[in-house]
């Protein structure tokens, strides 16, 4: 561990967050949040007690608000709930994802507002801390009365029902208890209700794609790079002067990256003086179009970041004479930029496949498909034919799941968000998006090959150079599949983007805006 963080007091970001999931830091409740939580619990005893009515805590949930629960059934109440609401299907949602979930619940209810017991607080953190991940299904949740399915399914483990992985073997939650020695909480009044009231299953999905999306427009700029490269295309439509006339915070980052990836560059210095006037909007607009999912990404971090640090649970608690049923619950904040989102990270896509198709046009002295002996070879005729399946499959992904509702809780209910199928389609998009985009490096560096012996710029040299490591230069047809299958790899474990990044750093180059970070 390296650092340590304050739930409930410390201001948390998306890269705190992922820290955290990873072990590189630790986070703890300090004595100002204890005091919170404490705090918070005394006044739901006090409500208890009293005899006041208030949703949750001591009548029915949803369309049974009106129901009166006595003081002895409190606690029941609260078990129940959790069995009654583990209702999600489908596969189970990834580890780091549901460890998100934890992470970022635990950060909203030590801010004193929810009123749940210290010790529940207590349990949740120790399963962070010894890496014991509740097993949450992907499906259930319509993001409106909090995510409740998956949220439901997280904290069965704390009253010893469901499953949890340990050491990423599945287990039965109550086996895993009794290994630790650990017996089941008894909830008190309030925390069944406050731990599956919340956004927390959105929101982890959020987090991890404003990290997979930021990875994936880095890529877009580099492989784009190495793209206009081998089609000999022009570095003037990046010059800063332009953008400052339209200064949208996208376009001009990425115009400032393209430029400073490729001034200098031989390949592009022997064609200075050419007769091409322009070139195709693939390349030509690329601030314009990577700039705008840039925008995107800012708009989803903005958003995401301020859902990370709200209490979002119901009803929240200001004192026992202070409750409000509000709807902070509600996930549309997070599913409207998620959908948008969406479509940032497919047009992604779009423009990769159009330059890959570009390139094996056989245009600007490349030979058509990129390959020697067309006709006995096929070469890279056929990569692009699954980047533009990619692509469509895509835009079928991209209708927004936040502009559908459907009532539930008997019409209490009546408009929900859909946020979390938002979250996870953004994620299959992504996922599409590696693949368009291991294509297009396998194109790119193709091409650049063509263009022997002149050499691009440090960065991108690098990168070719990195990329040769793995997938040969294509003289004859072989299964693609392989290569591609290669490329992916690298793309995905990271490599890739760590080649560019040390690359720059070594030639003093400066690729990175603070504005775009996630820390």
């Amino acid at each position: 561990m390296n650092s340590i963080f304050n739930y409930g007091t410390n201001h948390l970001t998306i890269g705190i967050c992922l820290d955290i999931a990873a072990g590189k830091t630790r986070g703890i409740i300090d004595a100002d949040a204890d005091k919170a939580i404490r705090a918070s619990w005394g006044e739901v005893a006090k409500i208890v007690h009293a005899q006041k009515p208030v949703y949750g805590i001591n009548t029915g949930f949803g369309p049974l608000c009106d129901t009166h629960i006595s003081e002895a059934d409190t606690s029941l109440l609260q078990s129940n709930i959790l069995k009654s609401h583990s209702v999600g299907v489908g596969k189970p949602i990834p580890q780091e994802i549901a460890k998100l979930m934890l992470i970022t619940k635990v950060h909203a209810l030590a801010q004193g507002f929810s009123g749940v017991a210290p010790d529940t607080l207590t349990r949740i953190i120790w399963l962070i801390d010894n890496d014991i991940i509740p097993l949450v299904p992907e499906k259930g949740s319509v993001g409106a009365s909090g995510d409740l399915a998956p949220l439901s399914h997280l904290f069965l483990p704390l009253i010893g029902l469901g499953e949890v992985y340990e050491n990423g073997e599945r287990k039965p939650a109550a086996q895993v208890l009794q290994k630790h020695n650990l017996a089941p909480l008894v909830l008190g009044p309030k925390e069944g209700l406050a731990l599956i009231n919340g956004t927390q299953f959105i929101l982890a999905f959020a987090i991890k794609a404003v990290e997979r999306l930021d990875d994936a427009l880095n890529r877009a700029d580099l492989i784009g790079a190495m793209s206009l490269e081998g089609l000999m295309g022009s570095v003037r439509p990046f010059d800063a002067r332009i953008h400052a006339l339209r200064p949208f915070k996208g376009t001009k980052m990425v115009a400032d990256r393209l430029f400073t990836l490729l001034n200098g560059s031989e390949i592009n210095s022997s064609h200075i003086n050419c007769n091409r006037v322009q070139d195709p909007y693939s390349l030509r607009c690329m601030p314009q179009v990577h700039g705008a999912s840039r925008n995107a990404w800012l708009h989803l971090k903005e958003l995401t970041e301020i859902e990370l640090n709200s209490v979002t649970d119901n009803p929240v608690i200001f004192s026992a004479d202070d409750t409000i049923s509000g709807g902070n619950f509600h996930g549309q904040p997070l599913a409207l930029p998620l959908d948008y989102a969406t479509v940032a990270a497919a047009e992604l896509g779009n423009i990769a496949d159009r330059r890959c198709y570009l390139m094996s046009e056989g245009r600007y002295g490349l030979p058509k498909l990129l390959t020697h002996d067309a006709g006995l070879n096929s070469g890279l005729m056929i990569p692009q034919y699954t980047t533009a399946a990619l692509v469509t499959e895509n835009k079928t992904l991209c209708f927004p799941a936040s502009a559908d509702s459907v009532p539930t809780s008997l019409g209490q209910e009546d408009h929900v968000s859909m946020g979390s199928i938002s979250g996870r389609k953004l994620h299959t998009v992504l996922d599409n998006i590696e693949y368009i985009q291991a294509i297009e490096l396998l194109y790119a560096a193709q091409a650049m090959d063509f263009r022997r012996p002149l050499k691009s710029t440090p960065v991108v040299e690098a990168l070719h150079d990195f990329v040769r490591q793995y997938v040969p230069f294509i003289n004859d047809d072989r299964v693609f599949a392989d290569d591609i299958n290669r490329l992916h790899q690298i793309i995905t474990d990271g490599s890739f983007l760590a080649t560019a990044n040390n690359a720059a750093i070594h030639h003093h180059i400066t690729l990175s805006h603070d504005e775009f970070g996630i820390y």
